[in-house]
């Protein structure tokens, strides 16, 4: 298998927003995300943007598409708050970075708790957090195994 594209990983996801702009924002404030690319359209719209964390890659953009296969992208703040996926990420210290989140206003759905699986398995530590627009987003930090 070819390698993916240089600066992308081999998944990546995209998240829709009302305000993308505002999310991309936020998302760098509360959760370390680094711009990448961001494309402007007209009026200054953001058609494309790249998100990264480490090796992880997120697209942020409108949840009002003009594509037809766009039609159906939804901000959970559109459709009364439901959370249709949710995106994890690990970490290496998940106590800094729940407070980094916190001060910047993130809702905290889980606070951080370590969970260990058992010696066969694995222990860690995580939390869940919603941003503005509700798109639930989990951090983790591997503490055992």
């Amino acid at each position: 298998m070819k390698a993916p594209p240089k600066g992308w990983s081999r998944m990546s996801a995209s998240v829709f927003y009302e305000d993308p702009r505002a999310a991309i924002d936020w998302l760098c404030q509360a959760f370390g995300f680094e711009v990448q690319l961001k494309v402007e359209g007209d009026g200054g719209e953001i058609v494309h943007s790249e998100l990264k964390f480490d090796e992880a890659l997120v697209s942020v953009s409108s949840a009002h598409g003009k594509e037809p296969w766009q039609a159906a992208y939804r901000s959970p703040s559109s459709i009364g708050g439901v959370v249709t996926s949710a995106l994890a990420f690990y970490l290496d210290d998940v106590d800094a970075h729940y407070a980094r989140a916190v001060a910047a206003g993130a809702k905290i759905v889980r606070e951080p708790r370590t969970s260990d699986y058992g010696d066969d398995y694995w222990s860690d530590r995580s939390y869940g957090a919603l941003d503005p627009e509700g798109h639930l987003w989990w951090f983790m930090q591997r503490m055992r195994g």
